[in-house]
């Protein structure tokens, strides 16, 4: 059974409440922190005011690629529950979780089987592991068959160009997905129609 979904890549007060406040919310709300070359990136000041709001139930995900200090330094005090941290390694990782005392999703690219047993250095650091395309903010695709052998006990994520209509596919699988491209429209743009289509299509699976 799924375990809930991630919509990634928010950058607007308007789609972030119409999300909060939909029926069917998500469990998860994804915000690019520090990855400049997005378009989904959200530059600090107005990352500071946009995630201030009450969040309900959502756990609100700082995005963050091989963070630096500084930056870590200046978002320690927003609104997050989770980093999702992409190239750190476990060292690094279990540092950022114990200083900051944050729970953590580590991102790993894959490509190959080689990639998807990293997982076995971050399951005892991690709270969650996301199994995520190579492409990073380009939403690419993954062979999703590469994950059968990874053990069920494991609290995990699946992104990579995920689609809508893929949705029912996933629906045995314990997997929190997360979704970005495609529920944005040809300019990029979060698209509400496709938010709400995804929401009231997953709580019928």
């Amino acid at each position: 059974m799924i375990k809930g979904l991630k919509i990634c890549g928010i950058s607007d007060p308007k789609t972030l409440n119409y999300i909060i406040q939909h029926t069917y919310p998500p469990k998860f709300i994804g915000f690019i922190t520090n990855y400049k070359k997005s378009k989904r990136y959200v530059a600090f000041k107005k990352l500071k005011k946009l995630i201030n709001v009450p969040k309900k139930k959502i756990h609100f995900v700082s995005v963050l690629v091989n963070p630096t200090n500084e930056i870590l330094e200046k978002i320690k005090d927003l609104n997050f529950d989770y980093y999702q941290l992409y190239d750190v390694d476990p060292t690094k990782t279990l540092e950022i979780k114990k200083k900051y005392k944050i729970k953590i999703i580590s991102a790993l690219t894959i490509s190959n089987k080689n990639d998807v047993n990293k997982f076995k250095d971050y399951s005892e650091i991690s709270d969650i592991i996301l199994f995520d395309s190579k492409g990073y903010h380009k939403s690419e695709s993954f062979d999703h068959s590469l994950l059968n052998d990874v053990p069920k006990k494991l609290n995990k994520m699946i992104a990579g160009n995920i689609q809508i209509d893929d949705i029912p596919s996933f629906k045995n699988k314990d997997f929190v997905i997360d979704l970005s491209g495609s529920i944005e429209n040809n300019e990029g743009k979060k698209d509400l129609n496709k938010i709400d289509k995804l929401l009231n299509l997953f709580v019928k699976i």
